[in-house]
């Protein structure tokens, strides 16, 4: 399986792009909500890889960032959701925005984006948390944890709590997703901003 690629954009349409290494086009799916963060024709650029290989068709899925691919990962665990889907939500959602509608159960913002229903959004949800309980040992909920516990005792408990949760969803350790958000917490700030924060923070002890 491909991890990334670097190379140049030489084509784009709104689905899909071509990225030039060594003299070799590799035709990638990737709409413009995601290629738009890569960059244009004739930039350089790297484009984090899923290969789906099914009996008539191999296909490339691009991404932006190895989050967002993560985050894609965990979609297609979930059932009736095939990667042209979890492509799309990747491509409408941050991988903080999916991750903070996970932990906050927000139905709505889910089914905002186009094609997806009411009960395939409440699917995700449930089945992100139940993955996210089996992470944890069966805790559940992620106040559960020693870990989460002492992080959200100088904080907002809920906000922390959610946070670290998220991150976990996104396949960080519990530890490393505790330290990023003590890290990345201050009075006042928004789930969805503290997600950001401790990812930025996480990611480079992550893939260092």
């Amino acid at each position: 399986m491909y991890a990334y690629i670097k190379g140049v954009i030489t084509e784009r349409n709104d689905q899909q792009i071509v990225i030039e290494n060594n003299g070799i086009g590799y035709l990638i799916n990737c709409p413009l909500g995601i290629s738009a963060e890569i960059g244009g024709i004739g930039d350089q650029a790297t484009v984090y890889l899923y290969q789906s290989v099914k009996e008539d068709d191999i296909s490339l899925y691009g991404f932006s960032s190895r989050d967002q691919k993560e985050m894609f990962l965990k979609l297609i665990t979930v059932s009736g959701i095939g990667p042209k889907v979890a492509h799309s939500i990747c491509a409408a959602l941050s991988a903080e925005q999916i991750a903070a509608a996970v932990m906050s159960n927000n139905v709505a913002l889910l089914t905002g984006v186009k094609g997806l229903g009411k009960k395939t959004a409440e699917r995700i949800i449930l089945e992100l948390k139940d993955k996210l309980k089996a992470q944890l040992g069966g805790s559940a909920s992620v106040s559960a944890t020693p870990v989460a516990m002492a992080v959200s005792a100088g904080g907002d408990t809920g906000v922390m709590q959610d946070a670290v949760g998220a991150l976990v969803v996104l396949g960080y350790k519990d530890q490393e997703a505790a330290e990023a958000v003590a890290a990345g917490y201050e009075e006042g700030i928004g789930l969805e901003d503290l997600i950001r924060k401790a990812l930025k923070l996480a990611s480079g002890k992550k893939f260092s």
